[in-house]
């Protein structure tokens, strides 16, 4: 039986530190609209506060989880022990898009650790902590960090960047808004 948390404390803030991916999901309002599930990870995750957290985005060819939180702000983050103890937790809350230009971006993105590039800021107000078994998550090894996203993001110029951005991230495959043309 999973256990209901009021804050993130010390202890689960270092579980958190050890793992390595984790998901976040959204969906649109509409009953048609896709669900989005999306995996990240490298030390891209920060605990803020005791209900606070916030990831760097990266960023790819799609947009759905800003989208759904300018629409709606709903979004689950899970992580799940791949190896160690078996343990999922879910962090339930209202998420916001902190993109670049935006008056807090700046002294946000300096909590992290350098990255080759970060789209925008996901912060998420936590409004439910729980965990669960995690039983039937299998083992996994972790045997390091892929490097196609440096790779690729070093073979561009700040403006192909944008370029790419405002091409396949200014709308959600369901039409949503995305990211603000910059």
């Amino acid at each position: 039986m999973g256990k209901e948390y009021s804050e993130i404390d010390e202890k689960v803030q270092r579980w958190l530190g050890r793992q390595k991916m984790f998901f976040v999901a959204t969906a649109p309002l509409s009953a048609d609209g896709l669900v989005n599930c999306s995996p990240k990870g490298g030390d891209t995750f920060l605990v803020l506060g005791p209900k606070q957290i916030a990831y760097l985005d990266y960023g790819g060819s799609g947009i759905e989880t800003v989208a759904h939180l300018k629409e709606n702000g709903r979004i689950v983050v899970m992580f799940c022990a791949f190896d160690g103890p078996p343990k999922i937790f879910r962090f339930y809350g209202e998420g916001e898009v902190i993109e670049p230009g935006d008056d807090e971006f700046d002294d946000l993105k300096a909590k992290f650790p350098p990255h080759c590039t970060c789209r925008n800021i996901i912060r998420v107000n936590v409004n439910r902590i729980a965990d669960s078994c995690g039983y039937a998550v299998p083992l996994y090894e972790h045997t390091g960090e892929r490097t196609a996203m440096e790779t690729w993001v070093e073979s561009k110029t700040e403006e192909e960047m944008q370029a790419y951005r405002a091409k396949n991230n200014a709308a959600s495959l369901d039409g949503l808004p995305g990211l603000k043309a910059r």
